[in-house]
């Protein structure tokens, strides 16, 4: 029988199964944050339990944490100073690896786990935290759990877990010049809606994907649980085996060629049956931005605010009028052109060293306008010291860019990286929900270019034009 890659993956890892819809499915990493975790530990502690498989554990404090750019940084809000302080006692207590606040290498839990080989093809790995699918660019099914299968896995190294159906994404042609994965998977969303993907595990194909490299690609899994899919996956190739290799300093010798074996098969059959498929011409796709409150809600940077009559349905129409309002846009007026107030590029979905290469790119040899705030949070430690080193972030310091300490920053409106009521702000992170980013505050998604261009001109810009421009 032909199987698809997330089957495989699903019955590789399948310790029994339960009943048709559920098996009991191994981990073969678990990974934690400050902010989804106590309670985990706490479960375990008063049933007098341990942690199966320390081993098999990491941990980072990412959520919470100040992105000042101080040598040492202190977490001043109680509350989440307690969240770190418990974390690093558990994973004490448990012989948990921690990348804790002034661990050179600590950085946001889906950009440090890769890039220090943690992930490997043909992995299950679990977090408490949505965008898990990140780990699909690198043949791993990857999805977030819940506080009380946290403390499930520690305790077991498994999770009771509902297999999803398959749902096949191609994406045929070549990206144009000027658009990033960003804008790809932003264009998909827009296509099949927020809830399009909902109970699926979503296989990414086709010349495009194949195109793509391993940071783009995680770009693209990392979001595609924003249009409600369960994993997300891309089968691995040369590219893949080449990154992975190069960070997993364990495989070596005779396990090279083994690795290269396993992996390799590590693909769709032909003829394994999907549920659902689309298909899409990569030549169709513009730099994207949000108009309104969900990641759906986005057109290309040369469209127009939608009208009401475009809804496909009264539901549709509601949303729409109701984003407006929250938005203060109005059905009809160009995207581009419209003021920003902040600009900020981070997040587990665009920042990693791929990225800041392509802010500094945009910015080299300019200004940001003097009306918007601009802020780049590299994604771990390990990106900081290597923009650093490369000269990247001597580029956008002179810029006017503020140099941040890695963390989730202003994606979640941690600590004092927040919108204030009414600031409008380009945006590269993966949620442009009411007050993501701060109450009554405003997200515009973007990629990382396109926040670059809107920085330096102060208003949601077509990065194509500036780059013409660009002397």
């Amino acid at each position: 029988m032909a199987h698809t890659l997330y089957q495989k993956l699903v019955d590789s890892h399948t310790v029994t199964r339960l009943d048709a819809q559920n098996v009991l499915l191994y981990a073969d990493l678990h990974i934690m944050n400050e902010y989804t975790s106590p309670q985990a530990f706490a479960g375990l502690k008063a049933q007098g339990r341990e942690v199966a498989v320390p081993t098999q554990q990491m941990a980072v404090v990412d959520h919470i944490i100040p992105t000042h750019p101080v040598q040492f940084r202190v977490i001043q809000d109680v509350p989440s100073a307690l969240q770190a302080t418990n974390l690093a006692k558990n994973c004490a207590e448990h012989g948990i690896a921690l990348f804790d606040t002034n661990d050179a290498l600590q950085g946001i839990e889906h950009v440090i786990a890769p890039e220090h080989g943690m992930i490997r093809p043909g992995m299950v790995v679990l977090c408490g935290d949505s965008h898990t699918t990140t780990y699909g660019a690198l043949g791993a099914l990857g999805f977030g759990i819940g506080t009380s299968e946290v403390e499930h896995v520690l305790a077991t190294q498994t999770l009771v877990y509902r297999v999803a159906q398959d749902m096949r994404i191609r994406i045929d042609g070549s990206l144009p010049s000027g658009t990033t994965a960003k804008d790809l998977i932003m264009y998909i969303i827009s296509r099949i809606g927020a809830q399009g993907a909902r109970g699926y595990a979503v296989e990414f194909a086709g010349m495009a994907i194949d195109e793509l490299s391993i940071e783009a690609r995680m770009t693209l899994c990392n979001m595609a649980v924003e249009a409600g899919a369960r994993g997300a996956l891309i089968a691995p190739d040369a590219k893949t085996l080449h990154y992975v290799l190069e960070r997993a300093a364990d495989i070596e010798g005779e396990m090279i060629d083994r690795c290269t074996t396993d992996w390799a098969a590590l693909r769709s059959d032909p003829g394994a049956r999907f549920e659902r498929e689309y298909r899409f011409d990569a030549a169709a796709v513009a730099p994207f931005v949000t108009w309104g409150t969900s990641p759906d809600q986005a057109v290309a940077i040369d469209d127009a605010v939608p009208l009401p009559e475009s809804a496909v349905d009264a539901t549709a129409r509601t949303a729409l009028e109701q984003a407006l309002r929250y938005t203060g846009l109005k059905s009809g007026m160009a995207m581009e052109g419209i003021a920003v107030q902040r600009v900020f590029i981070g997040s587990c979905t665009n920042a990693r060293i791929e990225d800041l290469r392509a802010v500094a790119e945009v910015v080299r040899g300019r200004k940001v306008a003097s009306s918007v705030r601009a802020m780049v949070v590299p994604g771990s430690g390990a990106v900081r010291l290597q923009a650093e080193q490369e000269g990247l972030a001597a580029i956008l310091m002179e810029s006017g860019f503020e140099w941040r300490r890695p963390g989730c920053s202003m994606c979640l409106a941690m600590n004092d990286d927040v919108l204030a009521p009414g600031e409008r702000c380009a945006s590269t992170t993966n949620r442009n929900f009411e007050g993501r980013q701060g109450r009554g505050g405003i997200t515009h998604l973007m990629s990382p270019a396109m926040a670059a261009a809107a920085a330096i001109t102060g208003y949601i810009t077509d990065v194509r034009k500036l780059e013409t421009s660009h002397v």
